[in-house]
Order: structure tokens, then C-alpha cells, then sequence
């Protein structure tokens, strides 16, 4: 018996959640051809697993890469964290399918998001066919938020019954091509101006395509108990699988209820719903910066808000408002110290730097400071929000409900992916659950952690042949010490940052190999 590769004597925890056992681990062709003790196998390639953890590759189910991988196809700060699938597509943003004529208006749509992309007309089939090949495995949604730019640009309305059949048809093409799903954003324009009974008729179509709903919330702040129960109903009306992505409560008011939202989940899951959550594990998260100013702000794309934001009486308004309601889909925050530019295309010398940082510069209103930004940057900003409570983070982490989703882009410290500061989630995700929670805190087993990563998922996702060690599935396999510190090359994170809160997490220790679908990746 000979294969390719012969992964000796690990640890080999299998993604069931069950404890590990030592063994070696064969592949040939892609694929795991033999488990077991002292396999004796010939190999072209053996490597020494002694001391190591060995598991099925790491599942992200919840990120945006397709905004870098046509542009960074290594994806080198997701297989050197052990990412073997990524699932792209989220929040109702995807780049496909886009219709005659609405080129800028996408392009113009996502510029905080991808402003490097370089956007076209096509059919989600083409943009499947014509995805370059990549180090990772890549499923791809479909963005309810796309849909409805092509169809019905920023209105804010519910569609007409031809409108409504324009999005139902475009969601099955994309289905029928391979799409995985459907993503929304129902917390910014356009999904926001979406009815529930807009999103059940297309759960209909996931229905009849055996496909998943993956949602970021209506509200994940003030309004965010409401929003999962809106989440729970698509499940129940449409019986189909519903994905509540990065779940978090966000805004001080808000600190405390995770244990009640992850009853809701629990709950619902006892009653036969297909339900599942997924989270990072970091208190901080990311928007765009234009994201984070109330929805009439926002209303008729980029140009249109730019034009609001250069009158004193917009201005009063937002203040208003945020003194009210906080920030939009984030909650009131102990200050703008919470607000850190991340991405900044126009103005990267910002970089690192908070709002309540440059209004003090300026002796201005942090308001002020905002809107005089997001002018000079085009709309194009990006930021970090600090947000949510350290003790619902342990808690969602701690639950069995909640999967491991990094909501980050795969990303390098070279060319156009290594601009700015990103969140250091795009580099540390994985590496943050399995030393932070497992190893420093003991907040759950390391069989739960990897189960959480893996097998888990792969059943949320309906992946066959990942997420588990078994003869025959696909050779898709991550290696790594866990007795040592595992951390992420982050030169260009926000991490490295003198003015950043995170830190301490590119110091020592290094992941050993990540293995997708039989081919080296990542080897230290």
C-alpha cells in the first residue's frame, strides 16, 4: 500500500466533537484512504505529526472573500490559520449577477468593500465558470441586496409583483449554477427596505433548490431579539435551513442578552427548525463607515449621501439621532474612541486612527469629523467598531449552537490586499478560539472547539465529504501544536497598529500545515 501523503502519529481529533486518538493518516488522489495505528504505508510524502493536533480543515462559514481571492487566490492568511472552505457571498453583497447597465451602480454600491474589483456584466453562471482557481475550497451565495440593486437600484419599497418574479428568477439561476444559498442584509439599504414577506417568498426558492438562508439581521443592537425571532420565522414558514451569521448584541444597552438569544436558537432547534448562528470571537466589528449613519442617510447610493452630509442640517439631524438610537445596527457606544478607521482608500495615512482621535485634532464634533471624512474619502471608508461585550463573546463561543465564522476577507501583507489596517480577524479567527478560549480560558474542550470549526459546519452547510476524518472524504486536513501560542502573520493588521487595542497575537508559536483536498497549502 503506498499514497501521497502520510500524516504520522498525531492527535487526530475527527470533527464529531468527540476526544482524540493517535493515529497516522493517509492520502492519495485527494482523498483520505486509510485511519488507523501504525498504518506501514509507503509514502512520497510523510509528515512527522508527533505532539501534534491533526483535524479535518477548518471550515470559515462566514466571510467576504470574494472581494480578494480573484485578486489573492493563495489566501494566505486563511490556510496558514488552518481555513481549508471558505463560504462567500454574505450580507446580502455578492458581485454576481449584475445586469446590463448596472455596472456603477454595483461598483459604486461596493466601493467600501472591493473598490479594486474589477466589475462586469454577467450571469452568476459565468461568474462561477469564470472564478480563478484558488488555495481554498470556495461556496458561493447569492446577495439579496444585489438582487435588488439589479432589479429595483435603491428604492425604497416593497417590489411589484413583476419585480418580485425578476428577483425570483435571478435567485434560481443562480441556484441552478451553484449557488449554495441566499445571503441578505437586512440591516442596510437596500435589504432594509425589504418586507418579511419579500424574504419568504424567496425562501420558497431555497426550498424547491434544497438550499440555505444566510442572514445578517435586521437589528443586532436595540431591536436584536426581533430580529432573530424574524430569522426564526423564515426557518419555520419556509422549512429550510437558516443561517444567523457573526451573531452578536451590539451597543451597551444591549450587553447581557446572548443567553436569551441563544435560547431562541435552542428553542427553536427543539421544535425541528433548521436553525444555526455563527460568531467571531472578537468585540470589535467592521462596516463600512457610511454603515453606521441612520438609514435615511444612506437612502439613494453613495453620491446622494454626499450631498446630505455637506448640509448643516443633515448634520443636526444625525446627531439627533445617534444621541437617541446610537449607531445604526450597532447600539450606543461608551464613546467614538469605538469608532477606528480600518480601510481608508483616499486618505490611508488614517489608518489606525479613532473618530474621537481626529475630531480632537480638529476641535471639531465628532459628527462633524465623521461627515467631513466620509467626504474626503468618497464613501470608501471602512472602520472598526468596538461594540460588544466581552462576556457574550465567551458565552457565544462557549455554546455547542454557535460555529466559528470570521466575517474576513483572505488578505496578505503585499499589493492591493495588504492596504490599509484590517480587523484582525482576517489573519487570527481560528487561532483566537483555540488558544484565547480553549488553552488560556478553558472556556470549552478542544474537541468542541474543532467540532464548532468542522464538523458542525459541514452539517449546517450540507457539505458530504469535509468536516469529518473518514476514509474517503476529501483530503482537506489542518496541523497544528496546541500546547503553544498559534498566531497570524499579521504585519498589516490592526494588531501591529501603536494606536490599536488589539495586540500580543504575533508574537510566538506558528500553525504547522494546512492540506486542501490533498495538496500542501501552508507547511511552517
Amino acid at each position: 500500500m503506498s499514497c501521497d501523503i502520510l500524516i504520522r502519529d498525531g492527535l487526530l481529533i475527527d470533527g464529531s466533537g468527540q476526544p482524540g486518538a493517535r493515529a497516522d493518516l493517509a492520502i492519495a488522489g485527494g482523498r483520505i484512504t486509510a485511519i488507523g495505528p501504525d498504518l506501514g504505508t509507503s509514502a512520497r510524502r510523510v509528515i512527522d505529526a508527533r505532539g501534534l493536533a491533526v483535524t479535518p480543515g477548518f471550515v470559515d462559514i462566514k466571510t467576504h472573500s470574494d472581494f480578494t481571492l480573484p485578486i489573492n487566490p493563495k489566501a494566505e492568511s486563511k490556510v496558514r490559520q488552518g481555513v481549508t472552505t471558505e463560504i462567500i457571498g454574505h450580507c446580502g453583497f455578492s458581485v454576481a449577477p449584475l445586469l446590463p447597465g448596472k455596472v456603477e451602480l454595483l461598483r459604486d454600491y461596493l466601493s467600501p468593500s472591493a473598490p479594486w474589483l474589477p466589475f462586469r456584466e454577467t450571469t452568476f453562471a459565468d461568474y462561477l465558470a469564470s472564478f480563478p482557481p484558488t488555495a481554498v475550497n470556495a461556496g458561493m451565495l447569492v446577495g439579496h441586496n444585489t438582487l435588488r440593486l439589479m432589479v429595483m437600484g435603491m428604492d425604497a419599497r416593497p417590489p411589484s409583483a413583476d419585480e418580485l418574479a425578476a428577483m425570483i428568477a435571478l435567485t434560481e439561476q443562480a441556484l441552478d449554477a451553484g449557488a449554495l444559498g441566499l445571503s441578505s442584509g437586512l440591516f442596510t439599504a437596500p435589504g432594509s427596505y425589504a418586507e418579511p414577506s419579500e424574504m419568504t417568498a424567496l425562501g420558497a426558492v431555497l426550498k424547491r433548490h434544497n438550499a440555505g438562508y444566510f442572514t445578517h439581521l435586521r437589528d443586532e443592537s436595540d431591536k436584536v431579539v426581533e430580529a432573530v425571532e424574524e430569522a426564526i420565522a423564515v426557518a419555520r414558514d419556509c422549512g429550510i435551513h437558516v443561517e444567523i451569521v457573526h451573531l452578536k448584541c451590539s451597543g451597551m444597552d444591549n450587553w447581557g442578552k446572548a443567553a436569551r438569544v441563544l435560547g431562541m436558537i435552542a428553542d427553536a432547534r427543539a421544535q425541528g427548525l433548521d436553525v444555526d448562528c455563527d460568531a467571531y470571537p472578537y468585540t470589535a466589528g467592521s462596516n463600512p463607515l457610511k454603515n453606521l449613519l441612520p438609514q435615511w442617510v444612506q437612502a439613494d447610493g453613495v453620491a446622494a449621501m454626499l450631498d446630505r452630509l455637506a448640509l448643516a442640517e443633515t448634520r443636526v439631524r444625525i446627531r439627533d439621532d445617534i444621541a437617541r438610537d446610537g449607531l445604526n445596527n450597532w447600539g450606543r457606544l461608551p464613546s467614538w474612541d469605538g469608532v477606528r478607521i480600518s480601510v481608508s482608500p483616499h486618505l490611508p495615512q488614517h489608518a489606525g486612527r479613532t473618530i474621537a482621535q481626529l475630531a480632537a485634532e480638529r476641535s471639531a464634533d465628532p459628527v462633524d469629523t465623521l461627515c467631513d471624512y466620509l467626504a474626503d474619502d468618497q464613501g470608501a471608508t471602512r472602520v472598526l467598531v468596538t461594540s460588544i461585550s466581552e462576556d457574550d463573546i465567551e458565552r457565544i463561543v462557549a455554546s455547542r449552537l454557535a460555529l466559528v465564522g470570521s466575517d474576513g476577507n483572505c488578505v496578505a501583507p503585499y499589493g492591493q490586499v495588504g492596504k490599509g489596517m484590517p480587523h484582525p480577524r482576517f489573519y487570527g479567527t481560528f487561532p483566537r478560539v483555540l488558544h484565547h478560549y480553549v488553552r488560556e480560558r478553558g472556556t470549552l474542550p478542544l474537541e468542541l472547539a474543532i467540532h464548532k470549526m468542522t464538523g458542525a459546519t459541514a452539517r449546517a452547510l450540507k457539505l458530504k465529504d469535509r468536516g469529518l476524518l473518514r476514509q474517503g472524504h476529501a483530503a482537506d486536513v489542518t496541523i497544528f501544536d496546541p500546547s503553544k501560542k498559534w498566531t497570524y502573520h499579521a504585519a498589516q493588521s490592526l494588531s501591529k497598529s501603536k494606536n490599536s487595542p488589539f495586540d500580543g497575537w504575533q508574537l510566538q508559536g506558528k500553525m504547522v500545515a494546512t492540506v486542501v483536498g490533498g495538496v500542501v497549502r501552508y507547511r511552517a
